[in-house]
């Protein structure tokens, strides 16, 4: 009896001192806010995706199967923005403060100013429609880069793509659309640099994720393999680490070394970004649920 009471008291033991451990480690993460918690904000949603931060720290998101775009603001205040949101994916703001959308409810580009005027910017390219807009982003001189994966839709009467392959797109700023990446497998998950030197994107299909260096002219040039895995959306801190979405989010730093993985009890996390009065605390779309964790870094514009 004694040796099986003896046997107890060392299992719990090393039970605390594993629970310890793994304290300490969330509260020694590079990144994440000591104490730090996922907060739950609602799961009222069908399927959350496309965050994006207004420079003063509201984040509008999509509820792309209820055709809505939300906003979370920096009080914590949860209201609808905009009906019939063309069936808005991935989105980002542009400098003139227009929230640039993949609206691919008719496989379009929009600009939604704050009046919520809706403007087409891509209707079709060479006459052929769109895939369907997917994520996108706007550089600090206003040079839009968009992914046009397929992904059919219940809401779409067509059955198959009429763009042969699945690309990513310039928009310059004489709205000329070109091809600047057509040698991945799906291209999904899309986000720069904010010198607007570097973009990355995710091929969700072919499991990578590529850096890219931003030519004067928009093209893309030099790419690398920057980590192993494929993404939906994507962000990055003022650290320059990037976080990869799908199970939970991942957090690479800026030479592809993985430095945390934060766990989301979800299905599929689909998106990310920062927002908040100090761009510090990271707004997660997962499913039908959005999340908020405060964080040591801050969001970039």
């Amino acid at each position: 009896m004694i040796r099986f009471i003896n046997l107890l008291l060392i299992l719990a033991i090393m039970s605390n001192t594993q629970a310890q451990t793994k304290n300490d480690d969330m509260q020694s993460s590079k990144i994440i806010a000591d104490g730090a918690k996922l907060q739950l904000i609602s799961n009222q949603f069908k399927f959350t995706e496309g965050p994006a931060t207004d420079k003063d720290g509201n984040v509008f998101f999509t509820d792309q199967p209820n055709n809505k775009i939300w906003e979370y603001d920096t009080n914590g205040n949860l209201s609808l923005f905009l009906d019939n949101a063309g069936r808005s994916n991935g989105m980002c703001f542009d400098n003139e403060g227009n929230l640039i959308s993949c609206a691919d409810e008719h496989n379009q580009l929009w600009s939604i100013s704050p009046e919520k005027k809706i403007t087409v910017l891509v209707k079709e390219v060479d006459g052929l429609h769109l895939n369907g807009p997917n994520d996108v982003f706007v550089t600090p001189d206003d040079k839009i880069y968009f992914s046009d994966p397929y992904y059919q839709r219940d809401y779409w009467t067509r059955k198959a793509p009429e763009i042969k392959g699945q690309k990513v797109y310039y928009l310059d700023k004489n709205k000329h659309v070109s091809v600047v990446i057509d040698d991945l497998k799906k291209p999904n998950g899309i986000i720069g640099t904010p010198d607007g030197k570097y973009l990355y994107v995710a091929d969700i299909e072919g499991n990578k994720t590529y850096k890219y260096s931003i030519a004067e002219d928009g093209t893309l040039k030099e790419p690398k393999l920057f980590v192993a895995k494929g993404s939906d959306g994507m962000t990055i801190d003022n650290e320059g680490n990037i976080y990869l979405t799908g199970k939970g989010v991942t957090v690479y730093n800026s030479d592809g070394k993985q430095i945390e993985h934060i766990d989301i009890d979800a299905d599929w996390t689909g998106n990310v970004t920062f927002g908040g009065k100090e761009k510090n605390i990271l707004f997660i779309t997962a499913s039908q649920n959005i999340y908020t964790l405060k964080m040591k870094v801050k969001g970039v514009r």
